[in-house]
């Protein structure tokens, strides 16, 4: 049996809420554009890069545009986005997040947070995360959106782990994926329906302890 020696972490919706964000912003895109996104909509966004998001919202609307007009588009969602988010505080944690972050650091295991944001540093600052993570990897030190394990093959080796070390944080189909595509364990956060590749399930990191991962390991 292979001990857990780290545990990576995805950022939106894992550990704090900025879907909500992302999807006012994806929202009020769609709207200048001319047609309704909802938020079943938004469903197929989770855990995908951001041009990779607009090609989805685009194709929802039936539009079609050149490279430098996409790129203007994606430029306008993310300052509306980040406009929100410079607002965010440690009260947007999500529950049970914190403790749990804690309990790993204090059973000596490795943290790091692998991540598609390229705001992850502005939300980790705001919400005072940032010092409990080893290794910060997002979307500004990544070539391969998820499902493509980079982000977490990239943090394994920050962390001097191997692949079966580790245990990944996700709540996004594409997440789980690129997990068992990087050879590592995953815990699913959310509903089993979607996320039932992963080697375990719960609602929100409130049900995790360090303890619990034994259970993972011996998976």
């Amino acid at each position: 049996m292979t001990s857990i020696k780290a545990c990576l972490f995805d950022l939106d919706g894992v550990l704090v809420d900025t879907a909500k964000y992302h999807y006012l912003a994806w929202k009020r895109l769609a709207e200048e554009l001319g047609f309704e996104f909802s938020e079943h909509d938004n469903e197929r966004l989770k855990g995908v890069s951001r041009m990779a998001s607009l090609d989805i919202l685009l194709s929802i609307g039936g539009i079609d545009l050149d490279k430098a007009t996409k790129l203007e588009l994606a430029e306008r969602k993310n300052n509306w986005y980040f406009e929100m988010i410079t607002k965010m505080d440690d009260s947007e944690i999500l529950p049970g997040a914190l403790d749990f972050l804690k309990d790993c650091r204090e059973n000596g295991l490795k943290v790091a947070l692998g991540s598609a944001s390229k705001n992850a540093m502005t939300i980790l600052n705001n919400t005072g995360l940032t010092p409990y993570f080893d290794a910060i990897i997002d979307g500004t030190r990544t070539t391969s959106a998820k499902p493509d394990p980079e982000v977490f093959t990239l943090g394994a080796s920050e962390l001097g782990v191997l692949p079966e070390q580790c245990v990944v944080f996700e709540d996004a189909e594409a997440g789980i994926e690129a997990a068992q595509r990087a050879g590592m364990r995953s815990v699913g956060i959310g509903s089993p329906i979607s996320l039932g590749k992963a080697n375990l399930v719960v609602a929100s990191l409130g049900e995790m302890t360090v303890t619990r991962l034994q259970e993972i390991a011996s998976v």
